[in-house]
């Protein structure tokens, strides 16, 4: 059972936001109510996110029993309404769903794969906010057979907690969602687990609730969220409190065997902040750390606000100081700034892995960050892909981060580290906490250094091969 207090906000935020939804009148519709689309268009992804509504808040109230893995689960999301709808989307895959109400009023559902059709009782008008709640349980994944790539599993339960990691389309394998970064929204986060686990999630930790052989965690966000980059991290955790820089608190979160090796790993990360800060534009979040999972993955994620990692992390070194400083400057290029299609991927990856190389500029000097770059551009010279457009199944290829460094790295020769740099604050400011296509960034690195790049990003960006050595 939850605590008294704990229903009591939950009653309190929803007749709140009942409140602000009855204060709106939306435009009077014209014409005949119609389903929003099953899909947002992206072109690798046409299925992925749906159309009719912009979500603006996810609430997500979930029960873990961590011995079963199994989940209950009530996801509130207030959306506006983009036309007048008769039925709209929510992409969701797996569980038993218990319950579905629009503004109250139980609706009509039905599923097919992925997509959750939902038909309220009246249609929506154009423009009108409203509430959709939806009532779940089940193993998250189970008897659900959609492709993934590693790090598109979402809530994945291993043998010492759960972590999630759900990029590009794994969101929906646990909750019900828009999920294109197209639409983002703010997220609040309650998570009730036994004791002694505890929780890491996105934004900022509201507070901790005891209940018995329970503890609930409430965690929200300040800023919108891309579903993709939404986390969850059940373990035991050891939490470190390091610098604050420039206001931003820097928390972590290490599994309590390994937290003094925890902080030895990730003691740079103050630095970092300060170098991106300088180089990109000041952290665009309320808060910033890192999460191990106590288990070994073969990636790290940038989940926003609390970037992810597997135990191997902690073995250390310059291979790890490149991977938190990448998945650091995803902060600014990729969490803050989100690709408005899947096809802009090169502007997450290239950007993070040449923001990597600036670090190591300071971290282990010029002349040997040269080396590393060219060890990358040599790396490339037999991997042929067009960066700027590299298909579904390439998203995560390696010329995506190191071609799409050196792209960078060779506009940079180019224009001279002034230029550079005020074309990385220029898009950065332009597009914070929004969606941008690499037009967008060539617009601007045009605009702002006062030449013409189009046959530069063309050679770099829509080439196979890899221009030669500038």
């Amino acid at each position: 059972m939850r605590k008294a207090s704990h229903l009591v906000l939950l009653l309190v935020t929803s007749l709140l936001v009942m409140a602000f939804i009855s204060e709106v009148s939306p435009q009077l519709p014209q014409g005949d109510p119609t389903p929003g689309a099953s899909g947002v268009g992206d072109p690798y992804f046409p299925e992925l996110g749906n159309g009719g509504y912009d979500a603006q808040h996810y609430t997500l109230d979930i029960d873990v029993n961590m011995e079963t893995n199994v989940i209950v689960s009530t996801v509130t999301m207030q959306a506006r309404a983009t036309q007048f709808l008769s039925s709209f989307n929510l992409d969701f895959a797996g569980f038993d769903i218990l319950s579905v109400l629009v503004d109250g009023n139980p609706a009509d559902f039905e599923r097919n794969l992925r997509e959750l059709v939902i038909t309220p009782t009246a249609p929506i008008g154009d423009e009108a906010l409203f509430e959709t709640q939806i009532i779940y349980t089940g193993v998250p994944g189970r008897n659900v057979d959609l492709a993934r790539s590693p790090f598109a599993g979402g809530w994945t339960r291993y043998n010492l907690g759960v972590y999630v990691a759900s990029e590009p389309d794994g969101a929906s394998l646990w909750y019900p969602v828009n999920d294109h970064p197209s639409d983002k929204a703010t997220y609040t986060i309650i998570i009730t687990v036994a004791k002694p686990y505890s929780v890491a999630a996105n934004g900022t930790l509201l507070g901790i609730a005891d209940e018995g052989e329970q503890r609930t965690y409430t965690w929200q966000s300040r800023d919108p969220i891309a579903s993709y980059l939404v986390t969850v991290n059940i373990s035991y955790f050891e939490r470190h409190d390091d610098t604050v820089v420039e206001g931003v608190p820097i928390r972590n979160y290490f599994p309590n065997v390994n937290y003094r090796r925890g902080q030895e790993v990730f003691s740079d990360q103050a630095d970092m902040m300060m170098l991106f800060n300088d180089a990109f534009s000041a952290y665009p979040f309320e808060a910033y750390g890192s999460v191990v999972a106590n288990t070994s993955l073969p990636f790290a994620l940038e989940t926003q606000t609390l970037s992810l990692y597997g135990n191997n992390i902690l073995q250390g070194g310059t291979g790890a100081s490149i991977t938190i400083a990448h998945e650091m400057v995803h902060a600014w290029f990729g969490d803050s700034v989100s690709p408005a299609t899947w096809r802009d991927i090169w502007l997450n990856e290239g950007f993070a892995t040449y923001g990597s190389a600036l670090w190591l500029e300071q971290y282990i000097g010029v002349d040997e960050t040269e080396r590393i770059l060219n060890e990358w551009y040599d790396a490339m010279q037999n991997r042929p892909l067009i960066i700027g457009d590299p298909g579904a199944q390439n998203l995560f290829a390696s010329p995506v981060y190191y071609k799409g460094a050196w792209t960078l790295h060779a506009l940079r020769l180019r224009l001279g580290d002034d230029t550079f740099f005020n074309i990385l604050h220029s898009y950065q400011g332009q597009y914070a906490n929004s969606n941008a296509e690499i037009a967008d960034f060539i617009a601007i690195a045009e605009e702002v250094s006062g030449q013409d790049l189009g046959t530069f990003f063309d050679a770099w960006l829509y080439q196979p091969n890899i221009p030669p050595r500038p």
